[in-house]
């Protein structure tokens, strides 16, 4: 640590976050074609902030939320020992989107690139993963090819680790199946931060990429309502891992964030039908089936 310029990579993350925000907003917006982003500036009380940009009711997208944040000061003392540094003092740079889009043929995308520091430490976290409502084999292998790609121009080792987390850590135990189709998942790498830092930049210049092409292809596919409740009772997993589970969630709430901006990632229409289960043999029961057990999408197909 005492080698790296920790104070340089925050301006430097701070810097690329909101212009990834900025390019990732952009693109979001020639996509849906009809609504634009509002953006929310903000202030925490306890040191930073950030922007929030929310796009909602669009032709592709239902909701769209794509925020960064700067925040720093003193953490609760309870929290701060569940972290991974020390002390109370800290720094946290970071941008968070999800993306929930109106055609059930189209999956929701969640993607966060963030930079803590923590009293002697200081640490490189992210990754972005796939949620299908449908599943279409060829989207999930170019979603997983993509990030390989970025992961593969670092390390070779990269991909199959962070993939491998990533399925670990989007999973709903008391469902006992993932929250979709995986992507890449990576915390507090432990090397040269300088060269993390690259490899962050590299994975969030890599999300268009990965998810546009998608969108792109199913944003016409024609729907029933019976697809769209299905999309809704999904969407209620979504809910649960988030308010459940999600890290993210918890560190945004524990340190006081903006609670809107946290709450972002919900998606604007959900249900939840008691134990409702999708009939053997059909589209919707194929996900499920997936779902309880991680695939090599990378290497699907050849």
């Amino acid at each position: 640590m005492t080698t790296v310029d920790v104070e340089s990579l925050k301006q430097r993350m701070t810097a690329f976050i909101q212009g990834l925000q900025d390019d990732i907003c952009g693109a979001l917006e020639r996509l849906d074609g009809q609504a634009r982003f509002r953006e929310d500036a903000w202030s925490r009380p306890g040191g930073g902030g950030g922007r929030s940009r929310v796009l909602e009711d669009g032709a592709v997208l239902e909701k769209a939320g794509v925020n960064t944040s700067v925040v720093f000061g003193e953490l609760e003392a309870q929290f701060a020992q569940k972290l991974q540094g020390e002390g109370r003092h800290f720094w946290a740079g970071g941008m968070s989107l999800v993306l929930h889009p109106r055609n059930p043929h189209v999956p929701t995308v969640h993607a966060n690139y963030r930079f803590i520091h923590q009293g002697g430490k200081a640490w490189f976290g992210g990754g972005a993963d796939l949620t299908p409502y449908y599943l279409y084999e060829e989207d999930a292998a170019h979603f997983h090819r993509t990030h390989k790609a970025a992961c593969d121009r670092h390390d070779a080792a990269y991909y199959p680790r962070f993939k491998d987390a990533c399925d670990k850590y989007f999973y709903l135990r008391h469902r006992e199946e993932t929250r979709g189709v995986g992507g890449i998942f990576f915390e507090n790498m432990g090397g040269d931060l300088e060269r993390e830092f690259a490899f962050v930049q590299d994975c969030g210049r890599a999300f268009l990429a990965a998810y546009l092409p998608i969108a792109e292809r199913r944003k016409d596919t024609p729907f029933t309502e019976a697809q769209r409740f299905w999309q809704e009772v999904r969407r209620g997993r979504y809910v649960e891992f988030n308010l459940v589970y999600d890290r993210g969630t918890v560190f945004g709430l524990e340190t006081r964030g903006r609670t809107e901006s946290i709450l972002m990632s919900l998606p604007p229409q959900a249900r939840w039908r008691y134990d409702f289960h999708p009939d053997p043999g059909t589209s919707e029961a194929r996900l499920v089936e997936v779902l309880r057990q991680p695939r090599d999408w990378a290497g699907h197909g050849g």
